[in-house]
């Protein structure tokens, strides 16, 4: 697929946040600062805003995706709302059932169940979080054999049933159901991908994580896709790191904070969003502007056709921007910025390959 192409220019953009504690900052600040955000989005046409679920991190308030979905959605009006995403092996199929079975009934037609398995946590965090094992003992975190089993589970409880036994069978989310939140599967590699196209659910690539991974993933994702009663055809969602500004060196200047801290998480240090100025005079900065990233910063007009690029690449159907700067005004400024350049992409019909070969991502 072409990047000038039509239909990669009308792609629904959606929005990805992690309620991240800027320094010097609360929970409370970072989840006010969510809510803003979901709200810019919703005002300004994305599809979908998302959230994540992360424990025991000093610099992210985002633990229970279910709870601040509703919060948002109380607090929007028609932008869907959905998780990015809870990590079943954290949780009780029949628990997340009933917490979005809840939400659906509250928000018809606007929530999303994005599931993955990633265990997120230490073994101390596991064990806080999920409880011991039967035989007492601390849960490995990386043990998440049953997560087909799981998930399968969890899509009965809400209606879309693929065995003919089961706990669903006697049990119901929400007893009188008139709809149900899809589920979607989130993943960054061949495994989820895989489970995904057999299952026949939409996939969502963390192309944000900054792994080379995506064409591999998506390429065996289509390979084994089957049709479902959900899905007739593949469904790719691909998230992507991104900030715009009204210049490249304004935006490369708000994106520091972010760039500082994926470094540091790459080397198991969790610093907050420190502010731009702070970020660039780190001793570490160095080496945190020259590590490799599937980020996008730049103006508006470059980010929106790398965008393009991204999407003629994997052939996604929506892309899902995550946007992480210091300050909430920066973040909902990229959001408006960026919604504008890809709105007169998508009106502009003679837009060249050249153009759209003129973005750099950083």
């Amino acid at each position: 697929m072409s990047s000038a192409d039509d239909s990669v220019q009308a792609l629904p953009l959606s929005v990805l946040d992690l309620a991240t504690v800027s320094e010097g900052g609360t929970s409370a600040q970072a989840l006010d600062e969510t809510t803003e955000l979901a709200r810019a989005a919703d005002r300004l046409g994305y599809e979908r805003f998302w959230v994540a679920e992360h424990h025991n991190i000093d610099t992210v308030a985002s633990t229970s995706p279910a709870v601040l979905m509703a919060h948002l959605a109380a607090h929007t009006e028609r932008i869907k709302l959905g998780s990015g995403g809870v990590m079943l092996p954290n949780h009780s199929p029949a628990v997340v059932a009933e917490q979005f079975a809840m939400l659906e009934a509250l928000h018809p037609g606007r929530v999303d169940l994005g599931v993955g398995r990633a265990p997120g946590s230490d073994r101390i965090t596991a064990a806080a979080v999920r409880g011991p094992t039967e035989d007492g003992a601390v849960p490995d975190p990386w043990q998440v054999d049953d997560f087909p089993s799981h998930l399968i589970d969890l899509m009965a409880y809400l209606g879309d049933v693929r065995t003919t036994e089961g706990p669903w069978i006697d049990f119901r989310a929400t007893p009188k159901a008139t709809s149900a939140p899809p589920v979607l599967l989130l993943g960054s590699s061949g495994y989820s991908a895989q489970l995904a196209g057999y299952l026949g659910l939409p996939f969502a690539f963390a192309h944000h994580f900054d792994g080379d991974g995506v064409l591999g993933a998506l390429d065996l994702y289509r390979q084994r896709f089957q049709p479902s009663p959900v899905l007739d055809e593949p469904f790719v969602i691909v998230s992507v790191g991104l900030v715009t500004a009204a210049d490249a060196a304004t935006a490369q200047y708000h994106a520091a904070p972010s760039l500082l801290r994926r470094w540091g998480i790459r080397t198991g240090r969790f610093w907050p969003l420190l502010p731009p100025d702070e970020a660039m005079s780190h001793p570490e900065w160095e080496r945190a502007a020259t590590m490799p990233t599937n980020a996008i910063v730049g103006n508006p007009h470059d980010a929106a056709a790398s965008l393009a690029e991204l999407a003629g690449a994997t052939g996604a159907g929506e892309l899902m921007i995550h946007t992480s700067t210091f300050g909430l005004p920066e973040r909902i400024t990229s959001l408006e910025l960026l919604a504008e350049a890809w709105e007169q992409r998508a009106n502009t019909r003679d837009a060249t390959p050249q153009a759209d070969t003129a973005a750099a991502s950083a």
